[in-house]
């Protein structure tokens, strides 16, 4: 029973080695051509014949140095005269007293005193004489249709000072010359008339009524 076994497996021995040996043939003829297709790369250096590579350390940055300070000059104070003290002049020199210079105009007297033209009463009138020797008559006349102030002077010229009409009256000057002058109060249908005349060097006044 056991030479039949032996004898199954040798036919597959014998084809597992000739495979083999086959198969080892192929690798040995290959050879010369995979080793013509490889490039020439050349042994591998030793590894102590390998130089070390050259280690450059990290740049590292240029210090930062503060940036200089320029110094600070102040200027110089000059010393300040102290209050109350006066400045001092330049050594050897001095000062020469100063004039007043003087005009030629003369000294203006002061102005002469004026007195008051002496004033009088005379038949009602308030005279005033003047420093030419001129005399002013002056007199309020009143009347029921009004107050008029009537002014004269000697040189024989009458003037109306102010006139003021009673209520319901109206005034109205008329002057015929410098020496005849009439003031009218009137209301209608009713008329009061004063007038002022320059007469025989003196003054003289009427009053006349018109109508009711």
């Amino acid at each position: 029973m056991s030479s039949v076994r032996s004898s199954r497996w040798l036919p597959m021995a014998g084809w597992f080695l000739a495979t083999a040996t086959s198969i080892v043939l192929s690798w040995v003829a290959l050879l010369p051509v995979l080793n013509a297709a490889r490039p020439d790369v050349g042994a591998l250096p030793d590894i102590d014949q390998v130089p070390a590579a050259d280690v450059m350390p990290p740049a590292s940055d240029p210090p930062v140095s503060d940036p200089p300070t320029a110094a600070r000059t102040e200027p110089s104070r000059s010393a300040q005269p102290t209050r109350g003290s006066a400045p001092s002049s330049p050594a050897g020199t001095s000062r020469p007293p100063t004039t007043r210079p003087t005009t030629g105009e003369p000294a203006t007297s002061a102005p002469a005193a004026t007195t008051k033209p002496a004033t009088t009463t005379q038949n009602g009138w308030t005279v005033t004489t003047g420093a030419d020797g001129v005399r002013t008559y002056v007199r309020s006349v009143a009347v029921e249709g009004g107050q008029a102030v009537v002014k004269m002077t000697s040189d024989g010229v009458v003037s109306l000072v102010t006139a003021t009409p009673a209520d319901g009256y109206a005034v109205q000057k008329t002057q015929s010359s410098p020496s005849d002058m009439a003031v009218y109060f009137n209301e209608t249908n009713h008329s009061f008339i004063i007038r002022a005349i320059w007469w025989n060097n003196a003054p003289f006044t009427e009053i006349n009524e018109i109508g009711s």
